[in-house]
């Protein structure tokens, strides 16, 4: 399932994003890419080791673990360190597929992928993610503080900027539920569970909703 999240981030939240992110300076992106990925990856990425990168980390993070939506989605076992990147002009990733482990003392599977703008998209032109699926392609160019959630099996690409700079922040979930497919449905009786506790309160269809939910729940989960 890929969905997207209006307004993640608030005007504030990008606020102190900016304030942290100005003060850091900005690596190879290579670093950070598979054998692979390396040879078709050109961007930038905030120095890791400096503080102010760990602190919009922090910033970021706490935001999604607090995200009703993101949470009911994507079910986050563990939510790998964010990356903050940039593509100025002439950058691009071409098509790659995010490493299935990653970490290096601390192992994670990657079940979801995640993209967050950082900046307008009139503030660039190009940059957009393309997800290659077998209906053709899907493109996502999102406002600032609005971000797109998907499976991370899928082949997926950044069109190259051709005018002005792309910041995004991305990371990696690992989540409670391996399968995609077994999320978007665990996801689609939460909502109508939800919706009927409003409408009826704790009622007959309620219960039965949230049996099945729960079974469904200790028979796909990976904990």
């Amino acid at each position: 399932m890929i969905l997207t999240i209006e307004n993640l981030l608030s005007g504030d939240d990008l606020a102190r994003l900016r304030g942290l992110l100005d003060e850091v300076d900005y690596v190879d992106g290579r670093k950070t890419a598979g054998w692979h990925a390396k040879l078709v990856k050109a961007n930038e990425q905030s120095d890791g080791r400096n503080p102010k990168t760990a602190a919009a980390r922090d910033l970021v993070t706490s935001i999604l673990r607090a995200n009703v939506t993101f949470n009911l989605t994507v079910m986050p076992q563990a939510i790998r360190p964010v990356l903050f990147s940039r593509y100025r002009e002439g950058m691009s990733y071409g098509a790659h597929i995010d490493d299935a482990i990653m970490g290096r003392e601390v192992l994670a599977r990657s079940d979801v992928s995640m993209t967050i703008f950082l900046n307008a998209p009139e503030d660039y032109d190009g940059g957009e993610l393309i997800m290659e699926l077998g209906g053709g392609e899907l493109r996502y160019k999102l406002p600032a503080g609005a971000a797109v959630f998907y499976p991370s099996n899928t082949l997926h690409r950044v069109a190259e900027v051709t005018r002005g700079q792309r910041e995004v922040a991305v990371t990696w979930a690992q989540s409670i539920v391996r399968s995609a497919e077994h999320r978007e449905i665990l996801y689609d009786i939460d909502k109508v569970r939800r919706s009927l506790f409003r409408e009826k309160g704790k009622d007959r269809d309620f219960d039965l909703l949230s049996k099945t939910h729960a079974n469904l729940m200790r028979l796909w989960s990976d904990v």
